[in-house]
């Protein structure tokens, strides 16, 4: 007979605790769980004592988890959300989908040619109009995280030497190419190796930056950071072509004569340490046959 250490009441004060970890403090909480900061203390406070540890530090220093907190969260959310997994399956067993199907997507995907996702959650949307697709754009750190820490039921991101750590379903290929604004060639113009190199965590700029040919500049956030120093004209970026062709007219930018070029598959990745949904193994279905449509018209052309 399976016994639970847990009722309902702290199931909720875990739900609760679990918020608080996730907006980073109480205050940050109010909005989000509709609560007063005194009804949210009293949940903490009541899973603390149900646990027998302090979970978080909060006064005039600020909100922090303390080391049995960041355990707590952890294994609290897992918990949490495999229980809010419970109805979608047995949905599932009769052959309705529901539940959400959370989706990780790097940044300006959408604006590859061979990009089909919009067709592909529109036919989600027809084939289980009772599954909500969450959406989040993340960069490429930030989407391991989601996966290992099932945050994301699948990431759209590209695939990279050496990246083994997942299940891979191949969609369209993507190239990158270092980027630097026109208006700094000629005369007056500083050579292209002079110019610093826009970092962020990525395997392609480690690799470059390796090679010794550019010197690291600033750090950037994301690929529209990236692009917004690189229009400036005092620093040279590594961007996806598709990307740079987009905003290449307006700021005047292009590759760099002896860029290398990194070429890559963006795939539809999961976890293979989770277990799947059928609503996820729908939206991977969809996925490969609308790619596996366009390779063939492309190909056909």
């Amino acid at each position: 007979m399976i016994r639970l250490d847990f009722d309902e009441r702290d199931l909720r004060s875990l739900r609760v605790f679990c918020n608080v970890a996730e907006a980073g403090g109480f205050a940050a909480a109010e909005k989000l769980l509709h609560m007063s900061k005194a009804s949210i203390s009293r949940h903490v406070r009541d899973v603390e004592e149900r646990l027998g540890v302090r979970l978080c530090e909060r006064g005039p220093a600020g909100f922090s988890l303390t080391p049995e907190g960041e355990v707590a969260v952890k294994l609290a959310t897992g918990a949490l959300r495999s229980l809010e997994r419970i109805r979608p399956e047995i949905d599932a067993v009769h052959g309705v989908l529901s539940g959400p199907l959370a989706l990780g997507v790097v940044e300006h995907a959408l604006g590859h040619p061979d990009c089909q996702l919009p067709q592909a959650i529109a036919m989600l949307k027809r084939r289980a109009p009772n599954v909500q697709p969450r959406i989040e754009v993340m960069t490429f750190p930030e989407l391991n995280q989601a996966l290992r820490e099932h945050r994301v039921d699948m990431a759209i991101r590209g695939r990279y030497p050496g990246d083994d750590e997942f299940d891979y379903l191949p969609l369209f290929s993507e190239s990158h190419r270092i980027y630097g604004a026109i208006r700094k060639e000629g005369k007056e113009g500083r050579a292209t190796r002079d110019l610093p190199l826009v970092h962020r965590p990525h395997p392609y700029v480690d690799a470059v930056l390796a090679q010794g040919g550019y010197t690291r500049g600033p750090d950037a956030g994301g690929l529209e950071a990236i692009a917004l120093l690189v229009a400036t004209g005092d620093y040279v970026g590594l961007l996806p072509t598709h990307y740079a062709q987009l905003i290449g007219k307006r700021y005047a930018l292009r590759a760099r004569r002896g860029s290398p070029t990194f070429q890559h598959t963006i795939c539809a990745v999961t976890d293979p340490n989770r277990p799947s949904t059928h609503r996820a193994d729908l939206f991977l279905s969809i996925l490969r046959e609308f790619h596996a449509r366009s390779s063939g018209m492309l190909s056909a052309a």
